[in-house]
């Protein structure tokens, strides 16, 4: 059987032999040997060099995005107590306590209160806790009611708050919870405020100008 014999290529003597110094410390120092230096040079011709660009950049100014209009965004003051009929009502407002909250109404105006579970669309209700009511020459403050006082009310709407996100993060224990909640509410039109005029009043002191 013939056998092939492969000639064995050795390594050029340019490649870089590491010194045995050059595993001390930092400080020691790391020659190489090789047979020659070499010398490399980049050639560019001035027709492959890029053009400039120029730096001003035309701003597009985006088109403003039109708002749609919020259907619980109030009316202007001025449409509501026109709508409530002008004249002694438009003077008048009351504190009223809903639950554990309370609110400054007005005859003609609506408000968001917490959810009131036994009221219906257009029932018509009485919140007979008054704190105050306010004309413009009396006040009449409750101790801490007003007696016989009533503010009138129509049950416009039952509805939710907008969302609310709660998330809870632990660090560095993989732990993350991510939950909304939207809170049930109750949208109220004011239509009267009555029944305050036998309590005892205050006259309001007029600021001389």
């Amino acid at each position: 059987m013939a056998t092939a014999t492969l000639p064995l290529r050795l390594l050029s003597s340019r490649t870089p032999a590491l010194h045995a110094a050059s595993f001390l410390p930092a400080r020691a120092s790391l020659s190489f040997a090789a047979s020659a230096p070499r010398h490399w040079r980049i050639l560019a011709s001035a027709e492959e060099a890029p053009a400039p660009v120029d730096s001003e950049v035309d701003v597009l100014e985006e088109p403003a995005e039109e708002v749609a209009e919020d259907a619980a965004v109030p009316e202007p003051v001025e449409v509501q107590l026109a709508a409530a009929g002008a004249g002694k009502d438009a003077d008048i407002f009351a504190v009223v306590m809903i639950g554990s909250r309370q609110y400054i109404v007005m005859p003609g105006r609506y408000i968001y209160t917490q959810r009131l579970k036994d009221a219906n669309v257009n029932d018509q209700i009485i919140l007979n806790k008054v704190l105050l009511v306010s004309t413009r020459d009396k006040a009449y403050i409750g101790m801490p009611v007003v007696t016989n006082a009533a503010v009138h009310a129509v049950v416009e709407e039952q509805g939710l708050d907008d969302k609310v996100i709660i998330f809870k993060f632990k660090k560095k224990k993989k732990y993350q919870r991510k939950a909304g909640h939207r809170q049930p509410n109750t949208r109220l039109r004011i239509t009267g405020i009555s029944g305050y005029e036998e309590y005892p009043a205050d006259p309001i002191l007029q600021v001389p100008a």
